[in-house]
């Protein structure tokens, strides 16, 4: 079993206060040297490793300073009475997939909840979409994160309003897997309508966040959450999302990672799927239900099932046959003979067809003729079914 030692924890966990996430400077100092040297660099207890500009390097050290070895102590404490922890690069519970993200890889995740992230992340998907979307896209998204957890598959999203959450209660409603990445600390709840929301996914699922206990979220913290949701899972589907949206932002890093990246189409006219539209136009998929999700994202063989009109009567005829039935006028009627010539058949052939169809309702004789038999179902789909 691999685990990160205390004293390197304690360090990453300190640098989620320090750093904001996704701050590429620190993970290239993360390359040259350890978390505990950082952070006592930042600190002012060692030089800093080269390659960035005083301001920054200040403006770090201001953050730093607010920052003492029990401040890391005391947030660790607070994740562990919530029934979570603090895991790291390196942890055996630590999501590989996630280091793609090259210097903007997290350097540690906050993560409320009893299941092993590692493993759901290895089957997941990420729904994302609209604060404000329309009753249609909720019901996508809720039938949809219904749909991947009762095919065992991970609902990855980020608790917003909208599509988030509908995808959340989705998963939570099938019984399922579902993790929401927050935009501020674990045991901050945000957006406050979503609450009860959180509390059951700290529950059933997993509440992950970048950072520490207690910190809010911002505007550019939402923005940079996406890039975990990306890089988490094995593909993003996108159900709403305006022509700017932070759901297409997700949906374009995923694709930069090399992820799947779908969409569901809505109607035309709606500013609401106009960003998804646009997507379609480009690098994303279409997607319609879960099962063509996973054929997307999952291993060989997890196709969806083939999609067919409904089945007629005339459809169950032999090719022969249904040319016999072709040349039958739609009114009037006609001779073996002509009907033999017409549908490119010999005589006898064409009258041992005619024996059959009339059998199975579609024409009838009237003395030396042939026509389809009035009123009849198989008759009139025949005739629909040539249009």
């Amino acid at each position: 079993m691999s685990e990160v030692g205390e004293e390197e924890r304690t360090a990453r966990a300190a640098l989620t206060r320090i750093a904001e996430p996704g701050d590429e400077a620190v993970g290239r100092w993360l390359r040259q040297t350890t978390p505990v040297h950082l952070v006592q660099a930042l600190r002012g207890e060692r030089d800093m490793p080269p390659g960035v500009s005083k301001e920054k390097v200040k403006s770090l050290r201001l953050r730093a300073a607010r920052t003492d070895a029990n401040r890391s102590a005391t947030d660790l404490a607070t994740v562990a009475a919530l029934g979570g922890r603090f895991i790291c690069p390196g942890d055996d519970e630590w999501p590989q997939q996630l280091n793609d993200l090259g210097d903007g890889t997290p350097v540690g995740l906050w993560v409320r909840g009893s299941a092993n992230l590692r493993m759901w992340a290895l089957r997941s998907v990420a729904v994302v979409g609209a604060r404000a979307c329309t009753e249609y896209g909720a019901h996508l998204a809720a039938t949809l994160g219904a749909g991947l957890a009762d095919r065992g598959w991970t609902v990855v999203s980020g608790a917003a309003y909208g599509v988030d959450g509908a995808a959340h209660r989705g998963a939570l409603a099938a019984e399922g897997a579902s993790v929401a990445v927050l935009a501020s600390g674990v045991d901050y709840a945000y957006p406050r309508g979503h609450t009860e929301l959180i509390r059951r996914l700290a529950e059933q699922g997993l509440v992950v966040a970048e950072l520490p206990p207690g910190d809010h979220p911002t505007r550019s913290r939402f923005i940079l959450r996406n890039r975990v949701i990306a890089a988490l899972t094995r593909g993003t589907v996108v159900v709403e999302a305006e022509l700017r949206s932070g759901s297409l932002v997700t949906a374009r890093r995923a694709t930069e990672l090399g992820r799947f990246t779908m969409g569901m189409p809505g109607p035309v006219t709606s500013g609401l799927s106009a960003g998804v539209h646009q997507l379609l136009r480009g690098e994303a998929i279409v997607v319609t239900d879960a099962a063509e999700v996973i054929e997307l994202v999952g291993s060989i063989g997890d196709l969806a099932p083939t999609r067919r009109g409904p089945v007629v009567a005339r459809d169950l005829l032999d090719p022969v046959a249904s040319r016999v039935l072709e040349a039958i006028p739609a009114r009037g009627g006609a001779d073996s003979r002509w009907l033999a010539r017409d549908s490119g058949t010999a005589e006898e052939v064409a009258q041992g067809k005619l024996l059959e169809l009339q059998s199975l309702g579609f024409v009838q004789r009237c003395g030396a003729v042939w026509e389809l038999a009035r009123g009849s179902t198989a008759a009139a789909g025949s005739r629909r079914g040539g249009t």
